[in-house]
Parts: C-alpha cells; sequence; structure tokens
C-alpha cells in the first residue's frame, strides 16, 4: 500500500500545479496521510531551485493549517476519528499513560514531532485530545515546521542533488539528534 503512495506522490512534483498538490500533501499528512510532503518538496526544489522559499513556505503553511484539522480531530471527534488514526499507527496502547504528560511538555512534543521523523500527525491529534492551549500549538508548530522545511530547502538551494540521499536517508537521524541535544541542553542548564 505505501509504495503507490509514495510512487503517487513522487509523480506529482511534475505536476504543472505542484504547488497546490504540495499544499494537499503538507495539510492531510498533518492529520491521516503517511507519506511526509518532504518527499514531495526534494524533487519541487532540484527542478526549481530558485523557487525553493516559496515551496518550503507553502509546505510549512499548509502542514500548520493541516496540523489545526489534527487539533480538531483530537479534540472533536477522538473517539470516531482520532483514536482509529492513532490505533493505526500502533500508538493506540500508549495513549491513556501519554495524555496524563503530555501538557506538561506540549511546547516540547510538538517540537520534536514537527522537526525529527516521528509522526506530526500523532501529535496534532493529540495536542486536540488533551486540550493543549491552541497559541502554543500553532507557535510551537510554526517554529517545528518552519526549522523542518526551510533547513531542507536551504540545504537543496545550496548543494543540489549530491545532497538529496542524505536528506532522503539520513536527515531525521539529524533532526532527531539535534532535538535529543536541545532538550539535553535545556536539562543540562535547568538541573546544574
Amino acid at each position: 500500500m505505501m509504495r503507490p503512495l509514495y510512487d503517487w506522490t513522487i509523480r506529482l512534483s511534475d505536476h504543472p500545479r505542484a504547488l497546490w498538490a504540495l499544499a494537499l500533501v503538507a495539510f492531510i499528512e498533518s492529520s491521516v496521510f503517511p507519506i511526509p510532503p518532504d518527499l514531495l518538496m526534494i524533487p519541487m526544489i532540484l527542478a526549481r531551485p530558485s523557487r525553493a522559499w516559496l515551496i518550503a513556505l507553502v509546505a510549512m503553511v499548509a502542514s500548520v493549517l493541516g496540523g489545526l484539522l489534527g487539533y480538531a480531530i483530537g479534540a472533536f471527534a477522538f473517539d470516531s476519528i482520532g483514536q482509529p488514526i492513532l490505533e493505526s499507527l500502533g500508538k493506540g496502547d500508549q495513549m491513556a499513560a501519554f495524555n496524563e504528560k503530555f501538557n506538561d511538555m506540549g511546547f516540547w512534543a510538538v517540537l520534536g514531532a514537527g522537526i525529527t521523523p516521528f509522526p506530526y500527525k500523532v501529535i496534532t491529534i493529540m495536542s486536540g485530545w488533551t486540550g493543549m492551549p491552541m497559541a502554543t500549538f500553532i507557535v510551537t508548530s510554526i517554529i517545528a515546521r518552519g526549522i523542518r522545511f526551510f533547513l531542507i530547502a536551504a540545504l537543496l538551494w545550496r548543494f543540489g542533488s549530491p545532497i538529496r540521499d542524505f536528506i532522503e536517508k539520513r536527515l531525521g537521524l539529524v533532526f532527531t539528534a539535534f532535538f535529543v541535544l536541545l532538550v539535553g541542553g535545556f536539562l543540562l542548564v535547568k538541573y546544574l
């Protein structure tokens, strides 16, 4: 099932309305779609490097707006829509325990999911379900998705095709390491 979705997403990058397709993929990826918009961004930016910043902006705005849909799913339709989505992602068992601590670390949860390979849609739904303050959710989503999409755009704009393999295979690991170091640094400062 994933391979046809992946192939469909890649084909969209050649479409004359690729920016609209990117906006759609980024929007629905934030609440239900399993393929990240990065896969559409990469060939679009490689084909037209001069549009790298516009492509990143479209992905960021659409992703944050889609995140608001995920938030609404969690807030208003968790039992009928949100819970089955989280269970299909293998996160069903952890919901109750996660809810207790989620809002205490809400900023960090949204930031982490927004820049790392962790499914952002899980955090958007959980943010609505746990009642995270919407302002915190929106601001953190803008920061996280901005970091992710603009860094990809900057790397592709600067290094072009040679960086593609790195982005597709290792950038998630780099984002995760960055996030761990960031949180670790804050914890170190707090407890030392």
